[in-house]
């Protein structure tokens, strides 16, 4: 499954929150829908507690390989450390698929 297309996809028909600290906050209001954050982010400490929050309030949590992708699939010109996707708007079948 491509997770760059589940995020352009809820970006587009939906509502997504940028960065680790806007997504942090959302996995904390328990509003997150689906996390994906990028592997190649400097330095780690940025992103690594996204995947135990997640775990704790049972989010599904993904990484993928690039930042920059992950920006460009957000929408915007700079690299993205992570996105969490809100609302899924049309991507909605993919995230109840991951989570199976």
């Amino acid at each position: 499954m491509d997770f760059y297309t589940i995020v352009e996809k809820a970006r587009k028909t939906g509502k997504i929150d940028k960065g680790a600290n806007e997504v942090t906050k959302a996995i904390e209001l328990g509003v997150a829908k689906l996390v994906v954050f990028a592997k190649d982010v400097e330095p780690k400490e940025i992103v690594l507690h996204l995947s135990v929050l997640c775990k704790e309030k049972g989010i599904p949590c993904v990484e993928v390989d690039s930042k920059q992708k992950l920006g460009i699939a957000a929408g915007i010109p700079v690299n993205a450390a992570a996105i969490a996707v809100i609302k899924p708007g049309d991507a909605d079948k993919d995230i109840a698929n991951i989570k199976k």
